[in-house]
């Protein structure tokens, strides 16, 4: 078998044959980082270290655990000398899910499909940074190459979406859409939520002093992001999220934080578990779909977040039980059919069966949704083979895989999208092998068409891009 040919991954012929019919798909990322700025400006890249290091602490946590010197991945290395460490920790990445996003990577945008290693690291930096340095390789083109249909950027709701706005004023063909991601608004704990807040008024035009200016100040903010294309919600729910508490209650402890004192555990829980509740019911009059990223530890390292902040890579996955709060959570929504379309997504790989069971239990609707509540794809530390594989199995087992909504790439890197390619030969593949031990028919007619839908119609039906 030769090193990621054609066949990567593709174990049988049923495997190849439903391959062949979604590979030229086109891909509906709906959840990433990417910038927006650099796709209206069609930023070319000056070289593979800007394009490939630049912002990726996937390839940061790795060159850490090779020994390389921080200058050499955030520091003032020179850019060479960066590829050249990086290129000895890829040939040190065997079963690590980043040596095959970087060989796919290699192959699809620059035709390279020598190994990348510290003998050929000279050679392939010499030949992709001559292809980037044209304007075929411009961000614009590079998103081209890999039919990308849509994006779904990150962004703040006192974001003026000025680059969504120009994007779309300037005729790209890829629709570039935001995401509504309130974090700050519902961050009680965190420092700079007063100030956050007071910001926030700034934009609505408006003084927020309790729970319901704030969730007016919000819902006129979406509002605006709905105009610019909005069609999802992100939330990251770490520690405790859901405590149950009334609005008095709410509006009491909004009232002493922004006052400057301190709250309780208890305190932030309750005020997070009813804003989340009530944001979801805006979410659902709206049709937004409310995704929720759980169980990330971040900033572990104290020193490093002094020394270079967040999203560094010294976030981890965190190990606390939730299902108790996920479901009263779900079910306040629920309670009189105010929950939106919700997508769980787990950092922590033992929940993966909880959240796939967990779904099942909020997916009845009267609309016709399909996986109206469902297991995200594999997220951050579980995106690799063996998380795929979970993730594919998990929902298999617990519901109804021809409904999922399918891959993202969740990336800073204009490079990434070939994840996408990596996730439909897993699915392939999963598949493939259910046929061919007979615990499926050879029905390749229909099995083609669930392929293809996982891979980009769902996603298209399910957020009504």
């Amino acid at each position: 078998m030769n090193f990621m040919d054609e066949n990567f991954l593709l174990q049988s012929p049923t495997a190849r044959e439903l391959f062949n019919a979604v590979k030229d798909e086109p891909i509906i990322d709906f959840h990433n980082h990417l910038n927006p700025r650099e796709i209206y400006e069609d930023k070319c890249f000056d070289n593979m270290t800007e394009v490939w290091l630049g912002g990726d602490h996937y390839k940061w946590r790795a060159m850490r655990a090779n020994g390389v010197s921080e200058s050499l991945i955030t520091g003032d290395g020179a850019p060479f000398d960066k590829f050249l460490a990086w290129a000895d920790t890829v040939q040190n990445l065997i079963g690590n899910p980043l040596y095959h996003w970087t060989h796919l990577e290699l192959q699809r945008y620059f035709g390279i499909t020598t190994p990348l290693n510290t003998d050929t690291a000279k050679q392939i930096w010499d030949t992709c940074n001559a292809k980037l340095h044209t304007k075929e390789f411009s961000v614009r083109n590079l998103l081209r190459m890999q039919k990308v249909s849509v994006l779904c950027t990150t962004d703040d709701p006192i974001d003026t979406l000025e680059w969504h706005q120009k994007i779309r004023e300037d005729g790209f063909e890829i629709k570039v859409l935001p995401s509504f991601r309130p974090e700050k608004a519902i961050g009680i704990d965190k420092i700079g939520f007063v100030d956050y807040i007071n910001d926030l008024s700034l934009v609505v035009e408006f003084r927020i002093d309790d729970t319901e200016s704030l969730l007016k100040a919000l819902e006129l903010r979406l509002e605006y992001f709905m105009e610019q294309g909005c069609r999802v919600s992100d939330h990251s729910l770490e520690g405790l999220f859901y405590v149950p508490a009334t609005k008095a209650e709410v509006d009491q402890i909004l009232k002493t934080r922004m006052s400057g004192v301190k709250l309780s555990e208890e305190q932030e829980g309750k005020f997070r578990g009813y804003m989340l509740t009530e944001l979801g019911k805006i979410y659902a009059r709206h049709d937004i779909v409310m995704q929720l990223h759980i169980g990330a530890i971040r900033n572990n390292s104290e020193r490093f977040f002094r020394l270079l902040g967040v999203d560094t890579g010294f976030d981890a996955m965190n190990d606390f039980n939730y299902a108790p709060q996920l479901a009263a959570l779900l079910s306040a929504m629920d309670l009189h059919d105010e929950l939106p379309k919700t997508i769980l997504y787990c950092l922590n790989p033992k929940d993966t069966q909880m959240l796939a069971v967990m779904a099942g239990s909020f997916c009845s609707n009267e609309s016709g949704i399909k996986g109206k509540v469902q297991l995200g794809a594999a997220w951050w530390f579980c995106d690799h083979k063996n998380g795929m594989e979970n993730q594919i199995e998990a929902v298999s087992d617990a519901g109804l895989i021809s409904t999922s909504v399918g891959m993202l790439t969740d990336s800073r890197s204009f490079l990434s999208f070939p994840r996408h390619e990596l996730y439909r030969r897993i699915l392939c593949n999963k598949v493939g092998s259910w046929v061919e031990n007979g615990e499926y028919p050879a029905d390749l007619s229909y099995l083609r068409t669930m392929v293809t839908r996982i891979c980009g119609k769902n996603a298209i039906e399910y957020f009504k891009f």
